[in-house]
């Protein structure tokens, strides 16, 4: 079976296809023109999906060796994400299942997160917990099956990719700015007390500490306008080592409430070398069985849309023509 797979949810464009549940492509456009406005900006990134996503599934579907005619189903991003970069996806994957008069597999983003983790061995065994960490989202998830999962808790607010983002443009560092903050954090120490908030049960919060971290910033700088400058890794470092340990305590408090030790990470976030290595170390130190994507499933691609289009499919669970995307697309 081969299957395509469109993914649109932000401002990445990205195709891929996939023989049963082998990745034979997995193309990502992204959009470079965000940077100079801080944040992605909904419109320009519908506009550059528009201009991307013929030549990204052209490209995926050559690189894969096939046609189009070749193709059984197609898998799109339904929701959660922009509306107008969704409505890009959908409609390409409508318009083109209809042309080739085959079904078509409606996806959740978050649910595909999770499920990169069975693109590639070794794979969690059933139920495991998945902590899910993006820009947008940050939740707890049990995973029963392929197809059914349980939010355990989520944020309330900013999500953790959000903190690392918000925090990045008060330091004056590029867009986005968790990768820069994973880097400086390397050559930095957290010796700087940021507050970690009492949130209940297994939700999350992440504005107060935001706050947090820019009054602290406008206190020193009145002290020294240099500070930022010369303590750039020390306050990346601080920042980062909050930001996980608030990640890991309720990990750690979920894996207590469930009784699993099958423990995963997902999402943008999980990129992260701090939290990489810090479930890792709590993993050997808890006896977890422990999971994290490769590098190039944890930010959005079609790869995970593709491998959630392909249970659906052993599923015979496909959508109609007169499906919309959601915005908000909870599960």
């Amino acid at each position: 079976m081969y299957l395509l797979a469109i993914e649109s949810s932000c401002d990445d464009t990205s195709a891929a296809v996939l023989k049963d549940n082998t990745v034979l492509s997995n193309i990502v456009a992204s959009q470079e023109v965000h940077k100079k406005y801080g944040g992605v900006v909904p419109e320009v990134a519908s506009r550059a999906h528009q201009e991307n996503i013929v030549p990204v599934v052209d490209v995926a579907l050559k690189n894969a060796g096939i046609s189009k005619h070749d193709l059984d189903a197609i898998a799109f991003t339904r929701g959660p994400g922009l509306m107008g970069s969704l409505i890009v996806g959908v409609s390409f994957a409508k318009s083109l299942a209809l042309a080739l008069d085959i079904p078509i597999i409606e996806v959740n983003h978050m649910q595909a997160h999770i499920l990169a983790h069975f693109i590639d061995d070794p794979i969690p065994a059933f139920p495991f917990l998945c902590l899910t960490v993006s820009g947008g989202h940050t939740q707890i998830v049990i995973i029963k099956n392929h197809l059914e999962m349980e939010v355990l808790g989520s944020t309330k607010d900013d999500a953790a990719g959000e903190a690392f983002d918000k925090t990045g443009k008060l330091l004056g560092l590029d867009y986005p700015a968790g990768p820069i903050i994973d880097k400086l954090a390397k050559e930095g120490k957290p010796i700087f007390p940021f507050p970690e908030p009492n949130i209940p049960n297994l939700d999350f919060s992440f504005s107060g500490l935001k706050t947090a971290i820019r009054y602290f910033v406008e206190k020193k700088q009145k002290e020294n306008e240099n500070f930022i400058a010369e303590n750039i890794n020390d306050i990346c470092a601080s920042v980062q080592d909050r930001i996980v340990s608030i990640l890991m305590n309720k990990l750690k408090k979920a894996v207590k409430q469930t009784g699993t030790t099958e423990v995963a990470i997902s999402g943008g976030v999980s990129a992260n070398s701090g939290l990489r290595k810090v479930l890792t170390e709590t993993g050997a130190k808890e006896n977890w069985n422990t999971y994290i994507p490769r590098f190039e499933y944890c930010t959005d691609n079609a790869a995970m849309i593709g491998i959630t289009g392909y249970f659906k499919y052993l599923n015979k669970e496909f959508a109609h023509q007169e499906i919309a995307p959601l915005a908000r697309y909870l599960f």
